[in-house]
């Protein structure tokens, strides 16, 4: 059985709403290092080995429903 980490995030030439709130946030509580936030997503998957690629398997899953290739970038790890 092998683990996948998907990890998804907005491309960096969108505005990022959440990630402009916490920053915020972060900054009233006295934390004015803060320069920038970006919020992102992280899924972990477990795949069973049926003989078919897992990076093509894993791929189509992002492009088809984790993570909307329009407006987000996505990278993965696959480990055993």
């Amino acid at each position: 059985m092998a683990q996948v980490k998907v990890y998804i995030t907005l491309k960096p030439t969108l505005l990022d709403a959440q990630g402009r709130v916490v920053q915020t946030a972060l900054n009233n509580l006295g934390y004015d290092e803060v320069d920038g936030v970006r919020i992102g997503k992280y899924i972990e998957l477990e795949l069973e080995e049926n003989g078919k690629s897992i990076d093509e398997r894993v791929d189509e899953m992002c492009r088809k429903l984790l993570a909307n290739p329009v407006i987000e970038n996505y990278r993965y790890e696959v480990t055993d």
